[in-house]
């Protein structure tokens, strides 16, 4: 028996073939690229800087070549993984809050003395490192302050920004000059002098007590030696005692030995210093780089608190936070895509006291 055919005149056409599926451009992929342009943005504006602030290389010096080309990748390494940091959830939202509140007209008529206060505070004294131990703070201190210096002259004098010249060729009477523009006269023979040739000694003195304080103390403290990794660490502590030590063995030379073993020790010097600000980027001194916006972030809460905008715990009616800092938390873990947002209503106490309940009348139901 046939079919009928209304039937057959009815049958659906066929289907067309299927698009394969165009899968979106993985977001780590763009994240990747936007680094990789930001850190060679970054490093050809320093090589611009560079050309330039030495009146196009005449005033370079060939021989810190190597440490000139280490900043470059300096400059590539601290963009890149300044970009990766901004792109996840928390710290864009840090990011733009703490620079929000950094640049804000508002929060300087509001607390025109806080900004300069918490920058010497948190960034310069980091009073913070106080409260958990004074001797924390000292070596933290040492280790700062020695670096800032190092920094503040290592750096001009490898891009040729600044040279000390003299007319004998040999002192000592000497001139500094920044771009070619002359600054000051000093003779090399009287105090200034000497702290103007040997402010990398005293650098180096800064360095190494501080930073064999906390050598020292993940060698010997239980609770440091337990989370610790060597490369992440460790090696930063060692790499600067290598460059203090090294930098003041050349000192050590060139006045005591005649310039005995200076080309050994100036190899190892710069190999350490290369190595180390290669490594700046992608290690535990990155944090460098991050305490700016955490300053933001406290110039927000401290304003918040001006204005009376304190949240108090939606259980126990203490304080927990300011309540744009709170909203800010909530907000964070929304975009994390977390279920428990309301969780930052609630003090610490009470938040135990919460997660005990639970876990009583949920999964130690019918033990009591």
């Amino acid at each position: 028996m046939s079919e009928p055919t209304e039937v057959l005149d009815q049958a659906p056409p066929p289907e067309p073939p299927a698009q394969p599926p165009q899968s979106p451009q993985p977001a780590g992929k763009s994240v990747a690229v936007r680094a990789t342009v930001a850190g060679t943005v970054v490093s050809l504006l320093l090589i611009a800087a560079i050309v330039l602030g030495s009146r196009l290389l005449r005033d370079f010096d060939s021989a810190l070549l190597p440490y000139a080309v280490a900043t470059v990748f300096l400059a590539f390494g601290v963009a890149y993984r300044y970009t990766v940091w901004v792109s996840a959830p928390g710290a864009r939202r840090l990011f733009k809050k703490g620079f929000g509140s950094f640049f804000s007209a508002e929060n300087f008529r509001k607390a025109p003395t806080a900004l300069p206060k918490m920058i010497a505070t948190y960034l310069g004294f980091q009073k913070f490192l106080g409260a958990r131990s004074r001797a924390r703070w000292a070596a933290h201190q040492l280790i700062f302050w020695g670096c800032v210096l190092a920094a503040l002259i290592t750096f001009p004098l490898t891009w040729g920004w600044f040279t000390f010249t003299s007319d004998s060729g040999s002192g000592p009477g000497y001139e500094m000059r920044i771009w070619g523009f002359k600054v000051l006269g000093f003779d090399s023979l009287n105090i200034l002098g000497w702290l103007m040739f040997h402010g990398l000694d005293i650098a180096a003195v800064l360095v190494i007590p501080g930073a064999s304080y906390f050598l020292w103390r993940r060698m010997k403290d239980r609770g440091a030696i337990t989370g610790q990794r060597f490369a992440y660490d460790l090696l930063p502590l060692i790499c600067l005692i290598v460059i203090s030590v090294t930098g003041l063995l050349l000192t050590f030379s060139s006045i005591f030995l005649h310039g005995g073993g200076y080309e050994f020790l100036a190899i190892l010097h710069m190999v350490s210093v290369v190595f180390t600000l290669i490594y700046i980027p992608f290690g535990k001194f990155f944090h460098i780089v991050q305490r700016p916006a955490a300053v933001g972030m406290q110039l927000f809460k401290y304003t918040a608190r001006q204005d009376d905008q304190v949240f108090a715990c939606k259980r126990c009616g203490e304080p927990i936070d300011t309540a744009p800092y709170v909203e800010n938390l909530r907000g964070t873990m929304r975009d994390l895509k977390l279920d428990f947002d309301s969780w930052a209503e609630y003090c610490p106490r009470c938040k135990r006291v919460l997660r005990g309940n639970a876990y009583l009348n949920d999964v130690k139901k019918g033990f009591k």
